[in-house]
């Protein structure tokens, strides 16, 4: 068995993995554990990412999907109830149906998936070989990833910073964070 059968099994574990809780996400009526198994979700979607050789993007998932949302949904759940309504059934047909569709078309990707490390894939080939000898001499970065972000990309990266932030002070805002100190001196007065 050689390296490209290896991680393409790899490949084949993380979708099942990924299907399996999913499908644990929309059996469950405790809104902790859905929360739970999002994250838990998030986590297997930034491995993934790793296999695909795209580490700066599983490193978003899981500080974003796995870390952030997760915090901010566990914090609105305080405000919710803990149980969900049971969906009527024609709801739960037409999720199967594009959950069904989504998955064989990930399922029906994989074999023409690039070999991992393979230095003539397309991630590795093109663009990226361009910075990869352009990099040391417009910046003079020695980590190609952080100079590309930071500079080629750079307002591209902003422009995340500034959704995520403001998405962040829009949920803090609905869930009343700093009105507390507010009601404590209303009272006092």
């Amino acid at each position: 068995m050689n390296h490209a059968d290896l991680t393409q099994y790899l490949d084949y574990l993380l979708i099942a993995m990924l299907l399996a809780v999913g499908f644990a996400i929309v059996r469950l009526r405790n809104l902790f554990a859905v929360v739970m198994l999002t994250g838990v979700y998030s986590l297997l979607c930034a491995a993934w990412f790793v296999s695909l050789d795209a580490v700066d993007v599983a490193f978003t998932e899981a500080a974003v999907g796995a870390g952030i949302s997760t915090v901010l949904m566990l914090g609105a759940m305080l405000l919710t109830a803990r149980e969900s309504e049971p969906a009527g059934a024609g709801r739960h047909w037409a999720a199967f149906a594009v959950v069904a569709a989504a998955g064989a078309a990930l399922f029906f990707a994989i074999p023409d998936m690039p070999v991992y490390g393979d230095p003539e894939s397309p991630a590795n080939a093109y663009v990226g070989r361009d910075y990869l000898e352009q990099v040391p001499h417009d910046i003079s970065i020695p980590n190609v990833v952080t100079a590309v972000l930071s500079s080629y990309r750079g307002f591209d990266t902003l422009g995340e910073v500034v959704v995520v932030f403001s998405a962040a002070l829009g949920v803090m805002l609905l869930l009343g964070f700093g009105t507390g100190a507010r009601r404590r001196e209303e009272e006092e007065d």
